[in-house]
């Protein structure tokens, strides 16, 4: 019996083993400046099958076709830019995380920063409010109650 418990448990490490040594990819670099170029464009754009996930974190084919693709035309001796405009015409601005300001994402980009000044200006005319309205004058039948509330409270 420990000798089955003892085989399952070394075939389920065998088999988790093989499944990270899958994602695994070495690209061969002879400049290493070339090689982080390629780790920045790989973390920088998004796998457009994979759920949120970057292409150099993904084991989807088609991740796996987008790194090689950005290893091929770093070898080409492209530029971060024309690899990542060759990936945006290809896939679309989904594949970027951090999209290109244009007309078309100019609310994208100006959504949060107007509702952080919106919220900002809320809270300014609220608080304004409230101080206006504890500066309200006393009508005189409050006045007269008011002072005789303090001479009572003095008198005890």
């Amino acid at each position: 019996m420990a000798l089955i418990r003892t085989l399952a448990v070394l075939f389920l490490l065998l088999l988790s083993t093989s499944v990270v040594a899958e994602g695994i990819e070495l690209r061969e670099f002879d400049d290493p400046v070339l090689a982080q170029r390629y780790h920045a464009l790989t973390a920088s754009m998004r796998c457009p099958l994979c759920e949120n996930q970057a292409i150099n974190d993904s084991n989807s084919p088609i991740s796996a076709d987008m790194r090689e693709r950005v290893y091929q035309m770093l070898q080409d001796g492209r530029s971060d830019s024309e690899v990542i405009n060759h990936m945006v015409e290809r896939f679309g601005d989904y594949v970027l995380y951090n999209p290109r300001l244009e007309s078309r994402t100019y609310l994208l980009w100006g959504l949060p920063i107007g509702l952080g000044v919106g919220g900002v200006l809320i809270v300014l005319l609220i608080v304004r409010a409230r101080r206006h309205a504890s500066a309200k004058a006393l009508s005189a039948e409050e006045r007269a109650r008011l002072d005789a509330l303090i001479q009572r409270r003095r008198s005890s």
